[in-house]
């Protein structure tokens, strides 16, 4: 799973040793495999080294992949079904990995015709006229994917291709090829063709396909063209329960040789990890913080409030972790904002040292407004979304205190409090402020080695472990907590 990027759009340049005739390739024992041959022939080949088939792909490796490994080495096409954002287009995007790097193909043909296997029959005239002297080119596994959104507007000329009027008025006659323009599956000839979200296409655009899969060949305007598409045709859809925007016709859905169903993180660490690898940081957020936005990425999705066939995609708990850093980075330039504006003309010895941007579990407190639309609720909790997220944040906030500093010693925190002591902090208050009215703490060292910040945490990372340690604190009713009129956290006194 992961976030969806797509492939790189620079066209690579072939090798200049590689050949350039068709004699030449001959020459070199260049042998003819379908597509599927050359992913099986590849898939096996990693795995006897023990490479890595599904790179980025994280939470599969004991449940999908195997089950996609078993499809591709059976040479099965596939249909991929999950809520949104489990990785489904990721995980499909991958598969050209497994394609040979460079795969030759007859210079200028349109369907990528291998140079030893021509499908049209102007591509064989061309082969019998040129002999060995017949130009090949070269194709990266980059450019031998094709990918289609299924919409109900796209039509049968987008996937398969329509008559050219224009070839017709030059005399052509329709059951020639040439009067054809193709349309994007027979163009990812010898390639991997993708079709996400396969039950908004029109039952009708999904004949289409009917013939792709099974008799591998295309029909257009009732004129069937014997041009043997050479490809793996693989297909994502969300549950048909859920979407009712459409379906997968039955007969297309037995084409299929696999149905493979996806799924969300099964363990806390398998989210964190995906959080780690597909966030965009702008500013250091600490483990903690990361693990209470991943806990309540996994609350909101198990919530009896929240549709369970809509899901909760992995996205919510990425854009939480990038809106966490961004509270962080926010604050960072504002109090250098301030700080600039106070110091006057005075020395730089004397200037104020800048506000370091590391994240805060009150941070996270925006995410509940921000992230809300990213979740769809059941019809009988209108008007209720920000207060239930912010239950499953405060839920989660509480799970991770338990989870990471269970069994220290933190009546040095209470202790602190205990004679009427506050402690004031917010979105604003910058950390050097924060520690200030801490002061020292006994036990404060243990707390931020259990968090994971080492021996010599910064000013920043210290008063991040403080405020998950009074929000903590106050969570399982040790300390009170008021919010101020100007948004401020005031702990103090008992809960």
């Amino acid at each position: 799973m992961g976030r969806v990027t797509a492939p790189n759009p620079v066209i690579p340049v072939p090798p200049a040793d590689l050949p350039r005739t068709l004699g030449e390739l001959r020459a070199a024992g260049h042998r003819y495999r379908t597509v599927k041959q050359e992913l099986r022939d590849n898939l096996i080949a990693r795995m006897r080294t023990g490479a890595d088939r599904f790179p980025g792909i994280v939470g599969y490796e004991d449940t999908v992949l195997p089950e996609v490994e078993r499809a591709l080495l059976a040479g099965h096409d596939l249909v991929l079904l999950g809520e949104r954002g489990q990785g489904k287009t990721r995980l499909i995007r991958s598969l050209a990995a497994l394609l040979d790097e460079w795969t030759p193909v007859i210079a200028g043909s349109v369907l990528n015709e291998h140079p030893l296997h021509p499908l049209t029959p102007a591509s064989r005239a061309r082969v019998a006229e040129a002999g060995d002297d017949l130009p090949v080119g070269w194709l990266h596994r980059s450019m031998r994917y094709g990918e289609k959104l299924a919409t109900p507007d796209t039509s049968v000329g987008d996937l398969i291709g329509d008559v050219d009027p224009i070839r017709i008025a030059e005399g052509r006659t329709l059951g020639d090829p040439e009067t054809i323009h193709f349309g994007l599956v027979p163009r990812t000839n010898r390639g991997i063709f993708a079709v996400n979200e396969l039950p908004d296409l029109a039952e009708r655009i999904q004949v289409a396909l009917l013939n792709v899969l099974e008799e591998r060949d295309i029909q257009v305007r009732g004129y069937q063209l014997r041009l043997p598409l050479d490809l793996l045709l693989v297909a994502s859809a969300n549950p048909e329960d859920y979407t009712n925007r459409g379906r997968i016709i039955t007969p297309l859905k037995d084409r299929f040789g696999a149905e493979i169903r996806t799924h969300y993180p099964v363990e806390l660490e398998l989210e964190l990890a995906l959080i780690r690898q597909e966030a965009d940081l702008v500013a250091e957020v600490p483990e903690h913080v990361l693990e209470v936005l991943a806990r309540f990425a996994r609350a909101v999705r198990e919530s009896p409030s929240v549709d369970p066939r809509s899901g909760v995609s992995a996205r919510f708990a990425i854009a939480a972790a990038e809106t966490v850093a961004a509270a962080a980075l926010r604050r960072a330039a504002l109090l250098a904002a301030g700080s600039t504006s106070g110091s006057g003309s005075g020395s730089g010895d004397e200037a104020v040292r800048p506000e370091a941007a590391v994240a805060r579990v009150g941070d996270a407190v925006s995410v509940t407004s921000t992230l809300r639309g990213k979740v769809e609720f059941e019809s009988g909790e209108e008007g209720r979304e920000v207060e239930i997220l912010a239950h499953l944040l405060r839920t989660a906030t509480a799970e991770t205190f338990r989870a990471r500093l269970a069994g220290l010693d933190l009546s040095g925190f209470t202790d602190l409090v205990a004679e009427g002591t506050v402690i004031e902090t917010g979105e604003l208050v910058g950390s050097a402020d924060l520690l200030r009215q801490v002061g020292t703490v006994p036990g404060l060292a243990k707390v931020l080695d259990r968090l994971g910040m080492g021996d010599a945490p910064t000013p920043a990372e210290a008063a991040a472990g403080v405020e998950f340690v009074l929000e903590g604190l106050h969570l399982t009713r040790r300390l009170g907590k008021d919010v101020t009129d100007s948004g401020r956290t005031v702990y103090g006194g008992r809960g």
